[in-house]
């Protein structure tokens, strides 16, 4: 499982986890020792989704640029490196990704939602001014999504 930290704000305390859902034998919730600090000193992660076909991290991060009103992706093999594929959002917040049709669906606090490619190109406004937005979740049949894309 991955989560975020956010920490306060605009601090750069923010940072991601991971660990097994199964406590390794002998440890508690507590004391286990499987808890695994991917990135820290973020400025202020909030929403994470996986694309486990491409074994790819991506994250939404809050917080004063350069590093924060972004979307960042990592490999979660190997070495993890953060890579900021979207930038110049409003607080980002919610992400939802499309890894067959090479879409992210991004919302944020200014209520507007985004669309991109998984590598942060093609940027496209899909509602602005919508009010404030927390997180955001696609159909299981991304038709839709696609449709309201090419319209």
């Amino acid at each position: 499982m991955y989560w975020t930290q956010k920490g306060a704000d605009d601090t750069g305390h923010g940072r991601i986890f991971r660990a097994s859902t199964d406590i390794p034998r002998g440890q508690t919730p507590t004391n286990r020792l499987d808890v695994e600090v991917l990135f820290e000193r973020l400025p202020e992660p909030i929403d994470l989704e996986l694309d486990l076909e491409h074994r790819v991290l991506y994250w939404t991060d809050r917080g004063d640029p350069p590093r924060g009103n972004t979307v960042s992706r990592s490999p979660i093999d190997g070495r993890v490196n953060q890579e900021i594929v979207l930038g110049h959002l409003m607080e980002g917040i919610g992400i939802a990704l499309d890894v067959r049709g090479d879409w992210m669906f991004v919302t944020d606090l200014a209520g507007s939602i985004y669309a991109a490619h998984l590598n942060g190109s093609q940027k496209r406004s899909i509602a602005m001014a919508q009010g404030n937005l927390s997180g955001i979740a696609t159909p299981r049949n991304f038709e839709v999504c696609r449709r309201v894309l090419w319209s």
